[in-house]
């Protein structure tokens, strides 16, 4: 028997380039919903009334800690020189039929099962009892909408959701980064705005970069068991939407 040696290459196969860290910001509390509430504009689809916007967010993420202005000044920069049919194609090309691409966020754990549907109950309940409904015509673990719910909510349920959901948006960041695509940029902007990732999370994302979202029920769990279903009585509901 001959002793496998670490040299040796086999044909088509190669290391995965490993994720890239970033340097999390120190930010007050209004530039953290300044952060999350350019990157709900930015990441939504950009029909041209949308569009229209990008400017206002440009004035609006100017002043924000230079690594977070840098990543949205990228963006704003690549797709500046994209017509709107382009833009709307790459953005087509990229969220729709890319897997690893998905701006659903409850896929990353759950992906196509059943406990998919348990868990979108979970964000609906979720932005229920702060005092918010979700309005019809999207589902509400679309990261825009979750986005803009951390910009206009004073609920902690919008930071609880975020965090539950920390390895797949960072899973996110790093397809879009292996596929160039300049919302690579701000997806970062809103990972810079959290706090420092911690090993375990990192290691479920690293695994998740790997192997994708799962596919069959074993093993599947979701991760907002944390967050209690109820509605506040009397509270008056504003509509969560983008």
């Amino acid at each position: 028997m001959t002793a496998v040696t670490t040299g040796r290459r086999i044909p088509g196969l190669r290391r995965k380039k490993p994720p890239t860290s970033l340097e999390n910001s120190t930010l007050t509390e209004g530039q953290r919903r300044t952060v999350h509430m350019a990157a709900s504009i930015l990441l939504d689809y950009p029909q041209p009334e949308r569009r229209a916007q990008f400017d206002l967010v440009a004035a609006a993420v100017a002043s924000l800690p230079a690594k977070i202005a840098d990543e949205f000044g990228a963006f704003l920069t690549k797709v500046s020189t994209l017509s709107q049919q382009q833009l709307e194609a790459h953005f087509t090309s990229t969220f729709d039929q890319k897997r690893k691409c998905c701006p659903y966020l409850t896929y990353y754990s759950t992906g196509d099962t059943r406990r998919r549907g348990m868990a979108l109950v979970g964000f609906i309940e979720a932005y229920r009892a702060a005092g918010w409904e979700v309005e019809e015509g999207e589902l509400p673990d679309y990261l825009p909408m979750v986005l803009e719910f951390s910009a206009r909510s004073d609920s902690p349920i919008a930071g609880q959701l975020l965090a539950s959901y920390r390895e797949g948006i960072e899973v996110l960041r790093t397809a879009l980064e292996s596929f160039d695509s300049p919302y690579s940029h701000v997806v970062a902007a809103v990972c810079r705005s959290f706090p420092t990732i911690d090993d375990e999370t990192r290691e479920r994302y690293l695994r998740l970069v790997n192997e994708g979202p799962p596919t069959e029920m074993v093993g599947v769990s979701t991760f907002l068991g944390a967050l209690e279903p109820y509605t506040p009585a009397g509270a008056s509901s504003e509509g969560v939407r983008v």
